[in-house]
């Protein structure tokens, strides 16, 4: 456990960085010259596309010098960004700030993950990864909603700065003492490629990527204009509107408890259940959208129902190729985060012409490949194995 908090703790701060933007951006937005809330959701935009160049660009390092150094590194560059962000003068600082955050997010998050997969014990990949996955719990129930908080009775600039002072915490951390020596690469993963894209040739990463990239969509787009929606059309507070992705989070977290369910019966098995009914949710949540606080009860639902997508999809990219581990959870960031920007460009006209309920039936069809591609591979394997071998 003591090698499990610092990863979900990283991934705490990534995530409260990366989602923490929309229920403030109205905030934000006041502290420059002549910047509206889409405006500053730029910087996510940014955020994003670098995230992905990094993933790209990066994530191939991870398997030859070591998933600890990655992210050390990561958390370090993480903490400049940051700094930068809180004491940004206008919105272009703001942005390049950003930016240097999703490099650094591009690098951190594949070695986590990978991490993760290391020293989890054989039968319990899925409740080890699901574990570590609580950290975007912790970064929605306490970053992102707290950040609401203190951007709505302070001011926007301590959220960031607070960030900061966590991402330089958790880098001393991972690097400090023998309880955080995690497993060295294998031989076979420090002869890694160079080359993120030669991943694809792993026999099952193309599909499952593509399940990636309209999953991620899917909750991007429409988690980007959850809080306007909330502020602007349903006129809640900035305060208020954090409720909805602190609902999200205790869902998200909750769902933490099920993992152990997914290595006793398999994916083959969990996948359609869980594609099914996160589609289910999505379809609630356009039904609700003129309702406040049924919507916010629905991101419970939904906080659950992704948390345990995510996790079926992780795990299967996980699996796939140990050598090549750091490359593939590469492209899955890399694409990842290209559905960060692609949700928040996309979804865009579509909230302002067909407003929240129309996105939320959008996220509904974004989930068919995944469970397509889940009936698919149940198809492929009409007998099941259960990992824990029971």
């Amino acid at each position: 456990m003591r090698k499990l908090l610092p990863l979900a703790g990283s991934i705490a701060v990534i995530g409260a960085n990366s989602l923490a933007l929309s229920p403030i951006a109205g905030t934000v937005a006041r502290s420059f010259v002549g910047v509206d809330a889409p405006g500053v959701m730029n910087a996510a935009i940014l955020y994003g596309l670098a995230t992905a160049a990094s993933a790209l660009a990066l994530a191939p390092a991870i398997d030859r010098i070591g998933h600890r150094t990655a992210l050390i590194h990561s958390l370090v560059a993480l903490t400049a960004a940051l700094t930068l962000s809180a004491f940004a003068p206008n919105l272009l600082v703001f942005c390049l700030a950003q930016a240097l955050a999703g490099l650094a997010a591009g690098c951190a998050l594949p070695a986590i993950y990978a991490l993760s997969a290391l020293v989890a014990e054989k039968g319990r990949e899925s409740e080890t990864l699901g574990w570590v996955l609580t950290g975007w719990t912790v970064s929605l129930v306490l970053g992102v909603s707290l950040s609401a908080i203190v951007a709505d009775f302070a001011h926007w600039r301590f959220v960031f700065a607070g960030l900061a002072l966590a991402a330089g915490w958790l880098a001393a951390k991972v690097g400090r003492g023998p309880d955080l020596a995690f497993p060295a690469p294998s031989p076979v993963a420090l002869a890694g490629t160079n080359s993120p894209l030669t991943a694809l040739r792993v026999r099952g990463v193309a599909p499952a990527l593509l399940v990636v990239a309209t999953y991620m969509t899917a909750f991007y787009g429409l988690y980007a204009y959850l809080g306007l929606h909330l502020t602007g059309v349903l006129h809640l507070s900035t305060a208020a509107a954090g409720l909805a992705p602190a609902a999200y989070g205790i869902g998200f977290g909750v769902a933490a408890f099920a993992d152990r369910l997914l290595d006793r019966y398999g994916p083959n098995i969990a996948a359609p259940v869980a594609f099914v009914g996160l589609g289910l949710v999505y379809c609630a949540l356009a039904a609700a959208s003129d309702h406040a606080a049924v919507l916010i009860f629905l991101c419970l639902a939904w906080g659950v129902a992704n948390h345990i997508g995510l996790n079926l999809i992780v795990g299967r990219l996980t699996a796939l190729d140990a050598g090549r581990r750091g490359a593939i959870l590469g492209l899955y960031s890399a694409v990842t985060y290209l559905a960060v920007s692609a949700g928040a460009f996309f979804y865009r006209p579509w909230f302002e012409q067909f407003g929240f309920a129309g996105c939320a039936l959008a996220s509904a069809c974004c989930i068919a490949p995944a469970l397509a591609l889940s009936l698919h591979g149940r198809q492929k394997s009409p007998s099941l194995t259960r990992r824990n071998g029971g």
